[in-house]
């Protein structure tokens, strides 16, 4: 992680260094600027779409993890882009919009649900998910055997 840091740092340096010998200090700064405050537009507008999405789905009964994700990285993006530097402000405008915040919510999404079952399968052993009914004895007919369908789920 530390190298990883390290290595966004120098990007950030590298970036800045590079705007400044193109446009100038005071350029460098405007744009810099300019940024931050596109970027708080922005991700104040994205984050009320969110909110109004997540507001929708928990409205209707539906399961809300699409606008939670949305929500989330739009808080990033909007984190990302208050931090000085074009690297990123890229990447925060990048989660700002809605075409590569959908790659990047299919992305996290995956991800979070390997670590579920991961971390899972850890704490409890092999999880098993059985989708199925309870039947009381007395409706059970005894020429048919008890089975309970399902499936497995191991990472």
């Amino acid at each position: 992680m530390a190298v990883a840091f390290l290595l966004y740092v120098i990007a950030e340096i590298a970036a800045i260094w590079a705007v400044g010998s193109a446009v100038g200090v005071l350029g460098t700064l405007g744009l810099l600027l300019a940024g931050a405050f596109l970027g708080s537009w922005l991700a104040r507008r994205e984050g009320a779409r969110a909110m109004g999405a997540f507001l929708s789905a928990a409205r209707s009964g539906r399961p809300a993890e699409k606008e939670l994700t949305d929500g989330m990285l739009v808080a990033l993006g909007g984190v990302l882009i208050l931090v000085p530097g074009f690297v990123s402000d890229v990447l925060g405008l990048l989660l700002m919009l809605p075409p590569s915040r959908a790659v990047a919510r299919k992305w996290w999404l995956r991800r979070m649900e390997k670590r579920a079952v991961r971390f899972a399968n850890q704490r409890r052993g092999p999880v098993m998910v059985v989708d199925s009914e309870v039947v009381p004895p007395q409706e059970r007919r005894r020429e048919q055997p008890t089975v309970i369908e399902g499936r497995i789920v191991e990472n």
